[in-house]
């Protein structure tokens, strides 16, 4: 009977074991101190492990204050209370953890010193400046990741600058429990000043190194500076030519001059202030010359698309991109070449493209050839573009009509933005100006300018302001004669939404045309519930007119989601037309300019 009663226990304790120990944990800690707890204790991490028997678990409770002491220290508390149960009496373990963190340790005297940085009269170092960039000031409360956080802050400001040698020497927070203050020393030695050297290109085969060098704003003698390295491989990565860029300073060019003066440094002889300028390396993968390629999509504004590309990198020393789209509302065909950008920066391109247009009851007909000089950097960038354009139209009702025209068109941009992909702060401005003033290949003469922006306003890290708004206004004797392409609509995606693409403008019989004058507005609410999910409310208003006094605006109002795509942003909108009384669905990804 005992033999019976031992096998019959044995068995469920041996699947017991396998399943692993079953427990309970309760963790009693303010704010986000649970979370910290739940992530980090050896009770959660190792509840449900099969090799967690009754034994380890009381090792765990004993160890867990402890355990809970170190890491409520990386949050500042250096004196919590910690007290942890075991109640044994149930089916199930139970645990309980209870915290009184106790009053945070603050951050207290900091002492940062900076020894070395000799630069050049002319071009001194601003170490007040870099004292004054510590992030973590006094009254703070002592973090542990803050702390690590603002020591490689400290030194990747330095780093990226003359000094890419720099290093930190010492690095101390000493902890007074009793006055809850932490006194922290950071001590930062530059090493010597650094330049650049001439430049080296490797992985060119099809393409002329003028490419690259075109492309280079860094001259032999200039400073060392990350931001300028990344900002040359930035405009490289634009071309088009590459698939793999990397700009880098060689500095396994110097290995040999830096173990010479370690060994007179060990001799005796003062360390050099700089060190021989440092080649600028430049390693490429070029991309295939030719690529085609064959893609389908949707848009709200257009309908269902279907597009045909052909790319060729060396045509004539130029560089081609042609493709074939259709739109249910536009089909296109156009193929633009490019120059590459010339040592003073500019980018020149030529191209032609034939077009047709049904939007509104207005078809559209136009066949144009154009060139185009573009320079400046993202955060300004200017444009000069002259364009032949011969335009046939057709309204329901109405005798066709053909229209020819050469204008000219200066374009500027300016951005100011925390991020170019996902724009959290800033704004961006473009404003254009130009016209047909010449009786040459032109119809009727006109004068046109336009202006728009967009402003980005964050209340705090979850709530953001967007305000968008638009106006254009051309004047000319007469419509008549004046290419549709240069008139204004509203409505869509990116104008006013509630409405179809270019729904809103000058009534002509049944069909909505361009107008003079163009003002449209936009106010937005984006509230962002994790990282890359967000939703929003907007409203939208304005409208297209031949007069001032008749542009009337239409509203258009709505709630939509909002996705952090790889890609850039995704925006889903569903958007009620107050004149039209109807709903509609809108879909763009990014952000126009």
């Amino acid at each position: 009977m005992r033999l019976a009663c031992a096998a019959m226990l044995a068995a469920p304790l041996a699947l017991y074991a396998a399943e692993g120990l079953q427990y309970n944990v309760r963790i009693n800690a303010p704010g986000e101190l649970d979370d910290l707890l739940e992530e980090n204790l050896d009770l959660l991490k190792y509840r449900g492990n099969p090799r967690t028997d009754i034994e380890q678990l009381r090792r765990m409770v004993r160890t867990a204050p402890a355990q809970a002491n170190t890491l409520l220290a990386t949050e500042g508390y250096y004196s919590p209370t910690v007290n942890v149960r075991l109640d044994e009496s149930g089916a199930t373990p139970q645990v309980t953890v209870d915290v009184t963190p106790g009053e945070p340790v603050l951050v207290g005297a900091v002492e940062i010193v900076l020894t070395g940085f000799q630069s050049n009269p002319e071009n001194p170092f601003d170490k007040e400046a870099l004292k004054a960039s510590w992030p973590l000031a006094e009254g703070q409360v002592f973090r542990q990741a803050d702390w690590e956080g603002a020591k490689r802050a400290l030194l990747r400001a330095v780093v990226q600058t003359r000094y890419p040698r720099a290093q930190m020497t010492e690095s101390v927070a000493t902890v007074d429990p009793d006055t809850k203050r932490a006194l922290l020393r950071v001590a930062l030695d530059s090493g010597p000043e650094m330049r650049f050297g001439d430049i080296r290109i490797e992985g060119l085969k099809r393409y002329p190194e003028s490419i690259i060098r075109n492309l280079n704003r860094i001259n032999p003698g200039d400073l060392y500076s990350e931001a300028e390295l990344q900002a040359f491989q930035s405009r490289l990565q634009d071309t088009g030519y590459f698939s793999y860029v990397e700009v880098t300073a060689d500095l396994n060019a110097l290995i040999g001059e830096r173990q010479e003066a370690q060994a007179e440094q060990s001799a005796g002889a003062p360390q050099p202030a700089t060190l021989p300028p440092l080649p600028l390396l430049v390693h490429v993968v070029e991309n295939k010359r030719k690529n085609a390629s064959v893609g389908i999509g949707f848009s709200t504004n257009t309908g269902a698309r279907t597009s045909v590309s052909y790319d060729d990198l060396a045509i004539w020393g130029l560089r081609l991109k042609s493709a074939l789209t259709v739109e249910q509302k536009k089909q296109k065909a156009n193929g633009d070449f490019y120059f590459p950008t010339t040592a003073d920066g500019y980018n020149d391109s030529f191209g032609g493209a034939l077009e047709r247009n049904d939007i509104e009851g207005e078809i559209t007909r136009t066949a144009s050839v154009y060139a185009k000089r573009a320079w400046g950097t993202p955060l300004l960038e200017r444009s000069i573009s002259a364009e032949y354009l011969n335009e046939s139209r057709t309204i329901e009702g109405a005798e066709p009509t053909h229209a020819m025209s050469l204008p000219i068109t200066y374009a500027v941009t300016w951005r100011k933005l925390d991020n170019l992909v996902f724009p959290t702060r800033g704004y961006v401005l473009n404003a254009t100006a130009g016209g047909a003033l010449l009786p040459i290949l032109t119809d009727e003469k006109f004068i046109r300018v336009t202006a728009r922006g967009i402003t980005y306003r964050p209340l705090n890290a979850r709530n953001l302001l967007i305000f968008r708004g638009e106006i254009g206004a051309l004047r000319s004797g007469s419509k008549e004669g004046v290419p549709a392409t240069y008139l204004f609509r509203a409505g869509g995606d990116n104008s006013v939404r509630g409405y179809a693409y270019q729904e809103l403008g000058v009534q002509e019989g049944d069909a909505t045309v361009g107008g003079r004058y163009l003002a449209t507005a936009s106010a937005e609410y984006q509230y962002w519930f994790r990282p890359t999910w967000g939703a929003a409310v907007f409203y939208d208003a304005g409208n297209a007119a031949d007069s001032l006094s008749d542009i009337h605006p239409k509203s258009g109002y709505g709630i939509g989601a909002r996705y952090k795509s790889p890609v850039g942003p995704i925006n889903v909108d569903v958007a009620y037309g107050h004149a039209v009384r109807k709903a509609r669905l809108h879909f763009s990804l990014g952000f126009t300019f």
